[in-house]
């Protein structure tokens, strides 16, 4: 059966779960970075979307600041408050007093944020914080960060496929952490069950029990749709289609 037919059978079968048992690992680890790729397709989406309109409504945003300038880590502007400016979805902060911080940038949703000390873009869902005093030498004006932001632009189709490489590696290195855990848990349900089964069976059988809550959070992530306790609900549903597939396999049909 190809990676595609299993995907399509982890929805609504424990039975095939159970049977994916026997197959060899190297089958199940591609699997494992099929699912991780789906599960991140939206916000790879939303945060190349957010990450170019952000960028070219930034530099429009920059005719409406005060001068500003960024010098020994620090941003310096010519205003005592903070400054703040939203067109649509996409909020811009300038923010020399220390007011703002990283956090309250990502709770504005798709937002860019020129703060005292570091520079914050949130979009898709992902924050991305840049400190100034990690660019040593760094000195720059109002003029200055303009021209930045043009060059970044211009740089925006090797910016966001890196940064889309660097989210799957992360969300595959997480998905790898979860499946552990799953499948050590699994073990727990085998004992219960009367299940004989390794640990290798039950990673095998853990990965596509990963499959259905997956799909239903891609899919709310695509209809940007947050789903409370979903952390929770997650490993509730993961667990219970585990459950359910080791229940499958006969008592007197133990596995070596």
């Amino acid at each position: 059966m190809n990676i595609f037919k299993q995907f399509m059978k982890s929805i609504y079968s424990p039975k095939d779960i159970a049977l994916f048992r026997l197959q060899g690992i190297g089958k199940t680890i591609m699997y494992v970075f099929l699912l991780t790729l789906i599960s991140i397709i939206p916000s790879i989406i939303y945060f190349s979307s957010a990450f170019t309109t952000g960028l070219e409504m930034t530099k429009t945003y920059m005719n409406k600041t005060p001068d500003f300038s960024i010098s020994n880590g620090e941003l310096t502007a010519d205003t005592k408050v903070p400054v703040i400016i939203k067109k649509n979805s996409l909020t811009f902060i300038l923010d020399p007093t220390g007011a703002i911080s990283d956090a309250d940038i990502a709770n504005e949703g798709d937002a860019i944020g020129l703060l005292k000390n570091e520079f914050v873009i949130s979009a898709g869902g992902q924050t991305k914080t840049s400190s100034y005093s990690m660019m040593p030498g760094l000195e720059l004006s109002k003029d200055e960060v303009n021209n930045l932001i043009t060059n970044i632009i211009s740089l925006k189709n090797i910016i966001i496929p890196l940064t889309g490489a660097i989210m799957y590696l992360m969300a595959i290195v997480s998905m790898f952490i979860e499946i552990t855990i799953v499948a050590l848990i699994g073990l727990a349900l085998a004992n219960i069950l009367g299940r004989k089964l390794s640990y290798s069976h039950l990673w095998r059988m853990a990965t596509y029990s990963e499959t259905l809550p997956t799909l239903f959070f891609t899919i709310m992530a695509a209809l940007k749709t947050t789903v409370p306790n979903g952390f929770i609900i997650n490993w509730i549903v993961v667990l219970i289609v585990l459950l359910l597939a080791i229940n499958e396999i006969p008592k007197q049909n133990q596995s070596n």
